[in-house]
């Protein structure tokens, strides 16, 4: 959804409860999990937070309060919204004047207490408001044999009309930066939590 103007918190609330009704705009739920089928962008980045386990909780903890939004021009809507399954938040931006609220809903958590490499973290899909279609993932990786902690973020889109598509490039520019932006609000809240 796009507006002038800056949505009143009860104009948000009213816009996730509207979308959170909805089904998933795009047909492969849980894409995140496997390879992408064709026609998707597949953004992937990663950042090392640390080493150990303490590295790994704090960097868990941020995840959970959604640090990764902590972004200026992008605001979560709510940040103390529960990371299960079905959650639905938005995510609100400004860009050139205009004010982008987006609607996603938590697909699945991640919680591998694996010898290997310890994960935590969760997917969300898009609703029939966002300005794309896909899935994005947010992982804590603390893998065991370097002791590195790492925060995984991939992103797989597509336009989510024949308009966007042809705004494909202003729309990449602006998913990239969202990433680096993303990875810096990681790591400042894993070395500060």
């Amino acid at each position: 959804m796009f507006s002038l103007r800056q949505l009143s918190d009860d104009e948000i609330r009213a816009f996730i409860a509207a979308q959170a009704r909805l089904p998933f705009s795009y047909p492969d739920v849980g894409v995140t999990r496997g390879r992408a089928p064709a026609g998707y962008t597949v953004d992937h980045n990663r950042i090392e937070l640390g080493h150990g386990p303490k590295a790994f909780e704090r960097a868990v903890s941020a995840l959970r309060r959604w640090q990764m939004f902590a972004i200026d021009g992008v605001k979560l809507c709510w940040p103390d919204a529960p990371i299960t399954p079905g959650t639905t938040v938005a995510v609100v931006a400004r860009a050139a004047g205009v004010w982008a609220v987006n609607a996603c809903r938590i697909v699945y958590v991640i919680d591998q207490p694996d010898d290997a490499t310890r994960r935590w973290g969760f997917a969300y899909g898009t609703l029939p408001e966002h300005v794309v279609r896909g899935e994005e993932r947010f992982v804590i990786e603390w893998e065991q044999a370097s002791d590195a902690v790492r925060y995984d973020l991939l992103a797989l889109s597509r336009p989510r009309s024949l308009l966007f598509a042809y705004a494909r490039p202003m729309l990449r520019i602006v998913q990239q930066r969202f990433a680096r932006r993303s990875l810096a609000a990681m790591r400042r809240a894993a070395l500060t939590d």
